[in-house]
């Protein structure tokens, strides 16, 4: 069954101990279940989604760091003593108890390795518990099929903005393709970071954005538009640039509120500009937006007035389907499955390098 992680942090907290020997049930019912589970990066999340495509919400817990950035190790670390507890929730609710486990889903990557590692030994620990199919996914693509699954939209252009992504991407001959993405860092980050010089604790962007509105409702934005290197090439995007003037801006004296909605006007027109040139490209009249940062309403806003002026429509998933999540990756799961998908043990190597456009599509 291979290795199971073991990690020391206030005491040793073995994933096999915690998941194997504590019996936990694989319940008989009339429908099936693919469990899903979520480790890329800062959060561990246990979802469920039925056969007929019904979701449940996640059982998630996100690692906050005390100071600096995620560190993939701590985020590790903190994802392995979450894991039992997260568990335990999970296969205590009513979609669990009321119906069959059929597969375990896993993000098989992108993201930090640690932090994966810790999702798939849980993974192939239920699967051979409950000797039910492995079937690791692409977490990439798991934003695209949950918005699909959440929306109704058939076949997007899709806006992927999260911590460590940012991509533009459709659909052709099999594949997603990714038609732009950033250069340098993902707008998620930027705006961490730009937080972080702030004093601002992570996540920053729900405060970058409560500060952008206060700005907004209390000045003249005509009279105080602060300039930002506006960093879209071709169908690609950066943000360091960006970042940095933001942080010389405050050093100058401007406020940061001022600065905060600048920086998100910015960042978001550059994404905003190249969603609708893939769009234009495509021909394709649905727009979805995906990640932790299509939480935001100002983001969501430009989406929806770019599409309505081109005669489109703009769609996004609840918050809860934005973030990383497990149901995500349990409706993949569930696509993979329908069409006789599964991972061999020999196969489950997790893979932080996993490009959108490496998975083909064969579930539609």
């Amino acid at each position: 069954m291979g290795n199971f992680t073991t990690v020391n942090n206030d005491g040793a907290h073995n994933l096999w101990e915690q998941l194997y020997f504590k019996g936990i049930p694989h319940p008989e019912g009339m429908v099936g279940v693919v469990l899903g589970i979520e480790s890329t990066a800062h959060t561990l999340s246990f979802g469920m989604v039925d056969m007929n495509g019904k979701t449940s919400p996640s059982y998630s817990n996100l690692f906050r760091p005390e100071e600096g950035g995620i560190h993939p190790r701590e985020a590790a670390d903190h994802h392995c003593l979450m894991a039992s507890d997260l568990l335990r929730k999970a296969t205590s609710s009513e979609m669990f108890l009321d119906n069959k486990i059929e597969a375990i889903a896993f993000s098989q990557g992108p993201g930090l390795g640690p932090c994966l590692r810790i999702g798939a030994s849980i993974a192939r620990t239920l699967s051979e518990v409950w000797k039910v199919p492995l079937i690791g996914v692409n977490h990439c693509i798991a934003h695209i099929e949950i918005g699909k699954n959440q929306t109704g939209c058939k076949d997007p252009v899709l806006l992927y903005v999260s911590g460590g992504n940012t991509q533009v991407i459709a659909s052709s001959r099999n594949k997603y393709r990714v038609m732009g993405e950033t250069l340098d860092i993902g707008i998620g980050n930027m705006l961490d970071k730009f937080a972080r010089t702030q004093g601002i604790p992570f996540p920053g962007g729900p405060e970058i954005e409560i500060l952008a509105k206060k700005y907004e409702l209390n000045k003249d934005i005509n009279e105080n538009f602060i300039n930002l290197p506006y960093g879209v090439q071709g169908m690609d995007m950066g943000f360091s640039g960006m970042l940095t003037a933001a942080e010389r801006r405050i050093d100058a004296g401007d406020s940061l509120e001022s600065v905060c909605w600048s920086l998100q006007e910015h960042a978001f027109a550059s994404c905003i500009e190249v969603a609708e040139r893939a769009m234009a490209h495509t021909g394709k009249n649905e727009l979805l937006l995906g990640g932790g940062v299509a939480c935001n309403t100002r983001i969501r806003e430009m989406a929806k007035i770019m599409c309505e002026e081109r005669g489109a429509t703009a769609y996004w998933p609840e918050k809860q389907f934005c973030i990383d999540n497990g149901t995500m990756i349990a409706e993949l799961g569930r696509l993979l499955h329908n069409v006789g998908y599964n991972t061999k043990l020999s196969d489950s190597a997790i893979n932080p390098m996993l490009r959108t456009d490496h998975t083909e599509i064969i579930w539609d």
